[in-house]
């Protein structure tokens, strides 16, 4: 058993425990496949699988997949990559909700056997209507007292596709006079004339999700149901499906708030339009809060635990800060990231002093701070580029990089003095003209004023061209997610959400690396390769962010 980080779920569950209420712990993750997984997905699994894991006990997947309309086999295959990314694959099974369709059905003949359930012939309009409102009690449909020969003989024509969409439902009868309204005779099964992703047109009729899931749940032998806040009005219902079909094994569901970002929405519908619309490139661009695109930018597993657990387990809801999942992954690659030279908007630099056609190389450590990490080789050579922005013709005070007439430390390489500026028709400083110190090479100087600034550079001989993109927030607004609706949606997208630099140079050493690989580019920030678009390094964070650590 790993140490146990405690939180109210877990002492839930010691609680359970000790009282003899479990012998085990078996939790799951019910995903409905109609979108990617978002990083709000990432705190249930968290929750679920660390309980299970903690434990010692199970874990299972389970797709929720009683809507044929929306779902698909991309999104099934898409949650069980993020799952096997995220190190959570399920020790107790993959499972799919359709696959008990044939015991929900079952389940429905025997309520209304026992009188508990009923066809009823009322509109959607017409059933809204008859459940009222919270502080009112609702009216009893006039089909609530159907024989039960006349509700068996209807629900199953129902299911024989007798019926258009929605010309009959199935009700449980519970209480119309009930405050919580979910209690209020709910509709337990749908007609739906639609294809399903796995059970092809085998069924017509489909459960809705409060009565199929603690059926699945029970026949798992799931103990503890870890769902989000909003099902704690679910819970009555719940319990009463457990408790009236009778099973033996009594699955219990607790709550916990949903993770809410700033300047993100989690809403599915909202990714989707994203999508549909092509403000991004798929699911998994970079800039979504989906896992895929929190992988294609080069976010780790580690980073996102560990900013969930920063953000809390908790039962109200609360608002984290995106300038935090930045932090969590900036700390961890700062430890873990390889250090590379990257300009990403070059600026030639020819070197007056030195040998046309020689090449010499100068050694720079990999990581500053952990020389077990090694160090590479960088060429040198009479032709260079550096940072456009580390030149300034006309210095703003306090600017410390290449100016005329002034020097730099090129890093891990000599000293170098501007001598001239070469500029184009419109004006504009297309090249310079330096010389270096060339006693200066290990880094050190024995005579001459000190040198404050280094910059980084590479040999324009060696560079290679790479694409480099830089990810912004793609909303405008910290608390969007309370702001949108469908006819504004544009209003608050972030017009600066992608910067893209299509002459950047990097070094040699990153001519193989691959999608998944996280380096320092030294000064600018974390980058990965991308994993769909060749030539392409995505930045993953900036080297600073906004959070300040306590």
């Amino acid at each position: 058993m790993e140490e146990k980080k405690s939180n109210f779920i877990h002492d839930i569950i010691d609680k359970d425990l000790a009282e003899g209420v479990e012998t085990e712990v078996h939790t799951r993750f019910p995903p409905e496949p109609n979108g990617y997984l978002h990083i709000g997905s990432a705190k249930a699994i968290y929750i679920n699988y660390n309980a299970a894991k903690t434990y010692g006990g199970k874990f299972n997947l389970r797709y929720d997949d009683t809507n044929p309309v929306k779902e698909d086999d991309e999104y099934v295959r898409a949650i069980e990559e993020d799952l096997h990314w995220l190190g959570a694959d399920p020790n107790g099974g993959i499972f799919y909700g359709s696959d008990y369709f044939d015991k929900c059905y079952e389940f429905a003949v025997k309520l209304i056997k026992d009188g508990k359930a009923f066809v009823c012939d009322l509109t959607p309009e017409k059933m809204s209507e008859y459940r009222g409102v919270p502080t009112s009690p609702g009216k009893e449909s006039p089909y609530k007292n159907r024989s039960v020969e006349e509700n068996l003989d209807l629900f199953e024509r129902m299911k024989n596709g007798e019926f258009p969409d929605g010309a009959r439902t199935l009700r449980a009868k519970i209480d119309m006079t009930s405050p919580n309204m979910n209690m209020r005779d709910p509709v337990i099964y749908r007609i739906k004339h639609a294809e399903h992703h796995r059970q092809g047109n085998k069924w017509c009729i489909y459960p809705m999700y409060d009565f199929a899931h603690p059926i699945q749940d029970a026949l798992e032998g799931i103990t503890h149901s870890l769902c989000s806040i909003e099902f704690a009005n679910h819970r009555p219902l719940y319990n009463w499906v457990v408790d009236n079909i009778g099973f033996e094994h009594k699955p219990h569901q607790y709550e916990f708030a949903r993770l809410n970002m700033t300047y993100t929405v989690m809403s599915k519908r909202y990714l989707r339009k994203l999508v549909e619309t092509k403000v991004v490139d798929g699911w998994d661009d970079p800039r979504m809060p989906t896992l895929s695109g929190l992988r294609r930018r080069g976010y780790t597993p580690s980073a996102i635990f560990d900013f969930i657990e920063r953000s809390g387990v908790a039962k109200a809801d609360s608002m984290a800060d995106l300038n935090l999942l930045e932090y969590c992954i900036c700390e961890e690659l700062n430890e873990t990231a390889e250090r590379r030279v990257c300009v990403t908007e070059p600026l030639e630099v020819e070197i007056t002093n030195y040998p046309e056609g020689k090449t010499e190389y100068f050694e720079l450590s990999n990581h500053p701070k952990k020389p077990e990490m090694g160090t590479r080789k960088l060429p040198f050579t009479k032709n260079i580029y550096i940072e456009k922005s580390d030149f300034m013709e006309h210095p703003v005070p306090g600017f410390t990089r290449l100016k005329p007439e002034g020097e730099v430390r090129l890093m891990g390489a000599y000293i170098m003095k501007c001598e001239s500026v070469i500029k184009n028709d419109a004006g504009e400083v297309v090249k310079l003209l330096c010389s270096v110190d060339l006693e200066t090479g290990n880094g050190k100087r024995t005579e001459g004023p000190k040198v404050k600034g280094t910059i980084h550079w590479l040999s324009c001989e060696h560079a290679l061209d790479r694409e480099v993109r830089i990810y912004n927030n793609i909303f405008n607004r910290e608390n969007v997610a309370t702001l949108l609706e469908d006819d504004n949606f544009e209003e608050f997208l972030n017009d600066e959400s992608l910067v893209v630099l299509k002459d950047a140079k990097i070094e040699e050493s990153l001519k193989d690396a691959k999608a998944g690989e996280r380096f320092q580019f030294v000064r600018i920030g974390y980058f990965t390769p991308d994993s769909k678009f060749e030539g392409v390094f995505n930045r993953t964070v900036a080297l600073k962010t906004g959070f300040k650590a306590k």
